[in-house]
């Protein structure tokens, strides 16, 4: 991909909501030449989460653009800690699950950006290669040096920790550390811009001094904003914890769900920062959301193309099947045939009862099931009136008998029987 000097990244982001702070020239010069920069991943997990999209996402914009991008990811950095955003210090990593992770995530990397061929092909770097033979005298005398310790405490990352209780002597050094990694890649690589969030500036500026005072060279920052909800709450989490782009950690249908149950005004805001469809056909999105809010096409679009472009099209199909059958017109045949990782996944988040398999080999009164758990029916009386009102469905069939039995026959998978009451209370049965 070759250099388009009439695209311009800056107002690419500007549009987007992807725009927080932007050093002077830096859009200038980006619309002369075609620059390199990077982005930093500390491994603090072996999977990324959706947090970690928005600094991919520059880096594929950045790409589009013509633009060469450097992923860095932080084996270094990752021994000690940003204390960028952190009320309290974070728990030191050991190596070997420094690396563990850094190979999740390399691999995730991988699938979103081109390294393959053009001029502006991606490249993937660690800094624990130059920081592992980098004595430590050494590193004070050739780049502490340069920094002074009044610069560092003006930091916000360093003024809040001193204010919330303090900070080591190793997060307070983390700066350096980031910015070294910054006049290294300036260095070897030519890399001139470094991009980020916007609890990065601290960092990413240091660097730029470091360019500045140590190189004699001129050094650029972009950040973007951290993307909250419209409540102001923190984006990224669902109840059960972070929305993860590793497949085990979050299950495609889970992920699927995330994005599809958004509020209204986030859609708005997150397709134009996530999607990567263009400004005309974003703004076309948009338009026809408006006053049809209900049907839900924004969070729709959203989901599809988040889901197929993180997992796949054949995860996308599964997660549309499987949201089709547990919140649509699903019929018993299309939930007989979800492939059992897609069931489990659509079944998550329902309550969930068990019931031993060996009462079930022989067959249990289907009264005697249901009224085992109280949520479900309060007593055998009130579950054999929904029956005769037809109001229960097993497995996305009416049941009527109300003194029928269930057996492990009826099982999903012979595990799960998925119990309706009425028209939106689900719950799961599990034979253990």
């Amino acid at each position: 991909m070759s250099f388009k000097p009439n695209f311009n990244f800056v107002e690419e982001l500007r549009w987007r909501g992807l725009l927080h702070d932007i050093m002077p020239e830096t859009e200038e010069l980006l619309q002369k030449e075609q620059v390199t920069g990077y982005c930093g991943f500390d491994p603090t997990a072996d999977s990324l989460h959706i947090g970690n999209l928005v600094p991919i996402t520059l880096l594929i914009h950045f790409q589009r653009a013509g633009h060469k991008p450097i992923a860095l990811v932080g084996g270094a950095t990752g021994m000690v800690g940003d204390p960028s955003g952190k009320s309290d210090e974070r728990k030191l990593l050991d190596a070997e699950t420094i690396n563990k992770n850094l190979e999740g995530q390399k691999k995730q990397l991988m699938q979103f950006l081109n390294f393959d061929e053009g001029s502006n092909k991606a490249e993937m770097v660690n800094n624990y290669d130059w920081f592992a033979k980098f004595g430590f005298l050494e590193f004070i005398r050739d780049v502490g040096k340069h920094i002074t310790v009044n610069y560092m405490m003006g930091k916000d990352s360093v003024k809040n920790r001193l204010e919330s209780g303090g900070m080591s002597f190793t997060e307070f050094t983390y700066q350096l550390v980031q910015g070294y990694d910054f006049l290294h890649l300036y260095n070897h690589y030519g890399c001139k811009l470094q991009l980020g969030g916007s609890d990065q500036w601290g960092n990413i500026t240091t660097g730029t001094e470091l360019v500045r005072r140590k190189a004699g060279g001129e050094a650029f920052a972009i950040t973007a904003p951290l993307v909250t909800k419209s409540d102001g709450s923190k984006f990224g989490k669902s109840e059960g914890g972070n929305i993860w782009l590793d497949r085990n950690k979050t299950s495609p249908y889970r992920f699927y769900q995330f994005w599809l149950n958004v509020a209204d005004e986030d859609a708005v805001k997150f397709i134009k920062i996530y999607s990567l469809k263009s400004k005309a056909e974003i703004e076309a999105l948009i338009e026809s959301h408006s006053g049809n809010e209900h049907l839900r096409n924004l969070q729709k679009e959203l989901a599809a193309e988040l889901t197929g472009r993180v997992h796949s099209a054949e995860d996308l199909e599964n997660a549309i099947k499987a949201t089709h059958i547990f919140f649509g017109n699903g019929t018993r045949e299309e939930l007989l045939n979800l492939n059992e990782s897609v069931l489990v996944s659509g079944l998550e988040g329902l309550e969930k009862f068990s019931v031993g398999s060996d009462l079930l080999k022989s067959g249990i009164p289907i009264l005697d099931l249901l009224a085992q758990h109280s949520t479900i029916f309060p007593s055998k009386g009130e579950a054999r009136k929904m029956i005769q009102a037809n109001g229960l469905s097993l497995n996305k069939e009416k049941y009527t008998n109300h003194d029928g039995q269930v057996s492990t026959d009826d099982l999903l998978h012979g595990k799960y029987l998925l119990v309706q009451k009425g028209k939106k209370n689900y719950f799961v049965i599990e034979a253990v």
